[in-house]
């Protein structure tokens, strides 16, 4: 079965019969004739015999194969189902509460860590596990999940000394939800199978709001095969949950995603500063953007203008939210993404230095609406 079995333990796809069986014997007349192998008494019940018996080791390597794939789905099949059994989360920050706590209301018993003690403190009030280490929750959990700052923050808490993968189950699933470089994730997942674990990109699109009312787009790079026992639990947390091919394309969604919301946010927050300097009221002309082709998330959901919407991050001094500093993170991931494919991002990379200019100024800890207030500040030096 080992040799049938694929990546993960899992096969491809059965090829067809046809496949199996030398060139030769696939062919009449000339081919049949000449190809004979060693030992066999030429003429045209020899050829006929060999072939009778390349046939019958072909349909038994076949027979073989199929059982294997079977035993996979099967495998994969009983996990989807294991329902209600521990998940693991790891990283319970602005993002990662929220999504816990909807696999909390759904029913399943987590065992959480986060790297602040306090933090856990409200999951264990709720009933949920609190462990010291991401290797304690490998060890009680075969399915968990991970919502991470940065690069450095994934690779300690998956190949730490104290990491997951020192004491992962076999067979576990590993699905990391943070924005990470696609080839971390590669690289996290190639790791994960030499324990003979899972390990999936998950990154979400939807900010906290979603996470709270459990909205989020999830965007899932792995093994195909697995995405249904994946989606059993994103579908707790996110309303859309999109598989998007192998490993890494989850966290490349992610990124693209990223760098057009920070250049629309950029270039709501010029617009609606020049309206306001050009003597509009900020809600009225936020209303006119909304209902003309300038329309957008940025101006219709997420408004960095303070008092045009209640709600959002710019109605609260720019507090929660999504940092500053995670914006700046995830469009250096953009640019180095584009310079390792040769891809143009002269936007892209604008944006990057816009945002890396507003943390040096003091807005790395405030929503990255806040860019509407540091246009306006800059403007009066």
């Amino acid at each position: 079965m080992e040799a049938a079995i694929g990546r993960f333990g899992r096969q491809s796809p059965s090829p067809p019969l046809s496949a199996l069986l030398p060139s030769q014997v696939q062919r009449s007349g000339e081919s049949r004739r000449r190809w004979r192998p060693a030992g066999v008494v030429k003429g045209r019940r020899g050829s006929s015999m060999a072939a009778a018996s390349m046939l019958r080791v072909s349909v038994s390597l076949l027979h073989r194969q199929r059982t294997a794939y079977a035993d996979c789905i099967a495998m994969v099949s009983s996990r989807a189902m294991a329902s209600k059994t521990s998940v693991g989360f790891i990283g319970l920050g602005n993002m990662g509460n929220p999504m816990a706590k909807n696999l909390v209301k759904h029913g399943y018993p987590v065992i959480a860590y986060d790297v602040f003690p306090e933090a856990c403190k409200e999951f264990q009030e709720l009933g949920a596990q609190v462990t010291d280490s991401p290797a304690d929750v490998a060890e009680r959990a075969d399915r968990i999940i991970t919502m991470l700052p940065s690069n450095p923050n994934a690779i300690e808490v998956y190949t730490g000394t104290n990491g997951i993968l020192k004491k992962v189950k076999k067979g576990s699933l590993l699905i990391d939800s943070s924005t990470i470089d696609p080839v971390v994730s590669k690289e996290l997942a190639k790791e994960a199978e030499k324990m003979g674990a899972v390990f999936m990109d998950a990154p979400v699109s939807g900010g906290v709001g979603a996470a709270r009312a459990g909205n989020l787009t999830f965007m899932v790079g792995g093994v195909e095969q697995e995405f249904d026992a994946a989606k059993e639990l994103l579908t707790c947390m996110g309303s859309n949950v999109i598989y998007c091919g192998e490993v890494g394309t989850g966290q490349a969604a992610k990124i693209c995603n990223n760098m057009l919301l920070a250049i629309s946010m950029i270039g709501t927050a010029e617009t609606m500063n020049l309206g306001i300097r050009l003597g509009l009221d900020p809600k009225l002309l936020s209303k006119i953007l909304n209902m003309s082709s300038g329309r957008c998330w940025s101006s219709d959901t997420y408004n960095p203008v303070p008092g045009v919407m209640e709600g959002v991050p710019s109605a609260n001094n720019y507090q929660g939210g999504f940092g500053t500093t995670l914006m700046a993170k995830d469009l250096g991931l953009a640019q180095n993404s584009a310079t390792n494919t040769k891809t143009p991002i002269p936007l892209g990379s604008l944006a990057h230095q816009v945002y890396r200019i507003m943390c040096a100024k003091g807005y790395a800890q405030k929503d990255f609406s806040s860019v509407f207030q540091f246009l306006r500040e800059e403007e009066n030096l």
